[in-house]
């Protein structure tokens, strides 16, 4: 395994919801100050727009429109990863474009389902993005109820694409993952976590070095620092206090983002609960 410059980034980096107003449009006012709560709480970086921001229920224009509103707003002051997956390959790859021109740290991808299995389809994808000249390309190893990429193919992408840094690992368990790609790569590749927050500790242990929450990033912020400076009971006592909404939430990603929207509906922060699926009756919950 040859070495390759490590993706330097530690703490909490949120997967940002996007904030509608009563007409479902884009609250960019709020976002802000949604923004500015994250950061308050100790968030070093953002994700936007990944499957939190409802991105396959927004136009291409508004994600755009989105990835340039955060890394603008926090212009320096936390690291911002675009994310372009999108049900059409051509979207993705401009909305990539947008966000490089933005200025962007990063661009994060998922490999498209039929491509996962072979090497050369999932190195043809991941080579059309890197092409575009991102300085740093995350791959989001998402799978809801299996192990995702397999490690061989990762460690391949590893070796021959030279802006693939970062993996964001999403899978059904995820710990052994955690173990298995920092292994298999010496530990040059950047590994984070999302939905398996129900693991932190555990990813901790292994040597995860961010996580992707949308929401208590003050209490996730607790759990790793503690965790870094070797206390890992204190650690645990702040993870456990975490594990009520945790257990709520991760049922479905749409428990999720309805519930996150109603906890950050409040004064002066986010002004409206409403989520884009509202835009399509026959596919909102109840």
């Amino acid at each position: 395994m040859r070495e390759k410059e490590r993706y330097e980034l530690r703490g909490i980096a949120v997967s940002l919801n996007t904030p509608f107003d009563e007409n479902y449009h884009i609250d960019f006012q709020s976002l802000e100050k949604l923004i500015d709560l994250h950061l308050s709480e100790g968030a070093v970086g953002f994700l936007t727009t990944a499957h939190a921001a409802e991105a396959f229920d927004l136009t291409l224009d508004e994600r755009i429109d989105l990835i340039r509103c955060v890394r603008d707003y926090t212009s320096g002051r936390a690291q911002v990863i675009a994310g372009t997956t999108a049900r059409d390959e051509r979207e993705s790859l401009i909305a990539a474009e947008a966000a490089i021109k933005a200025g962007c740290d990063g661009v994060l991808i998922e490999v498209p389902e039929m491509h996962r299995k072979d090497l050369r389809a999932t190195l043809g994808f991941c080579e059309s993005s890197a092409s575009l000249g991102m300085p740093m390309l995350m791959i989001q190893d998402l799978d809801w109820t299996g192990s995702g990429l397999a490690v061989d193919i990762i460690t391949e992408l590893f070796e021959r694409i030279e802006v693939f840094k970062c993996l964001k690992i999403e899978v059904n368990p995820s710990g052994p993952k955690y173990s298995a790609v920092l292994k298999a790569t010496g530990g040059h590749l950047h590994v984070s976590g999302g939905w398996a927050s129900l693991q932190m500790l555990e990813a901790l242990d292994r040597g995860v070095s961010v996580f992707m929450p949308s929401a208590m990033t003050g209490l996730f912020a607790q759990v790793m620092n503690c965790h870094q400076r070797g206390d890992r009971e204190a650690a645990r006592a702040w993870f456990h206090s975490t594990l009520p909404v945790l257990a709520f939430t991760r049922q479905h990603l749409d428990v999720s983002i309805h519930f996150h929207k109603r906890l950050f509906h409040r004064p002066r922060c986010v002004q409206h609960s409403e989520c884009a699926q509202a835009r399509y009756p026959l596919r909102c919950p109840p």
